[in-house]
């Protein structure tokens, strides 16, 4: 990436974390809201499930033999 990408995602990161903690104090009844950063967390561990999912169905359906054209 070139340099005014990574200048661009750092200034998004950080409006977003003073807009995070700051500003958008709202009460919400359920109770994963009350934990810091919870939705990356959870992007993150849905993301590693979905990738060795992914890997363990590619292993089991998709991979073949080297011979398997040759037999």
């Amino acid at each position: 990436m070139k340099t005014w990408h990574w200048i661009a995602l750092g200034v998004v990161f950080i409006i977003s974390l003073v807009l995070e903690f700051g500003f958008m104090k709202i009460k919400s009844p359920h109770w994963w809201n009350s934990i810091p950063a919870f939705y990356a967390i959870w992007g993150f561990l849905g993301t590693v499930v979905i990738i060795y999912i992914s890997k363990w169905l590619g292993k089991l359906f998709i991979f073949r033999d080297e011979d398997y054209y040759d037999a």
